[in-house]
């Protein structure tokens, strides 16, 4: 990832406290699902899981390449 979105953007639009979603996109092996999630939960303080939904695309290697692909278009301020 080359960078993380800037706090401006974020607070321009989103009204924090509030609910946020978080979207990771990785191979499912070596617990990356888990770790996923265990950071949220640290780095948040929680006791409990956050709530979550695992999706799993088939053809993966087709919606990074739609990642890729978006990310190189003229006017895109933010991608998630």
């Amino acid at each position: 990832m080359e960078e993380l979105p800037a706090i401006e953007l974020l607070e321009a639009n989103h009204t924090f406290p509030g609910p946020y979603i978080f979207k990771a996109i990785g191979r499912v092996d070596n617990g990356f699902v888990a770790r996923v999630v265990a950071a949220v939960r640290e780095e948040l303080a929680f006791e409990t899981d956050p709530p979550f939904k695992v999706r799993e695309a088939t053809g993966g290697r087709q919606v990074l390449a739609v990642y890729r692909r978006i990310r190189t278009m003229a006017g895109l301020i933010f991608l998630w």
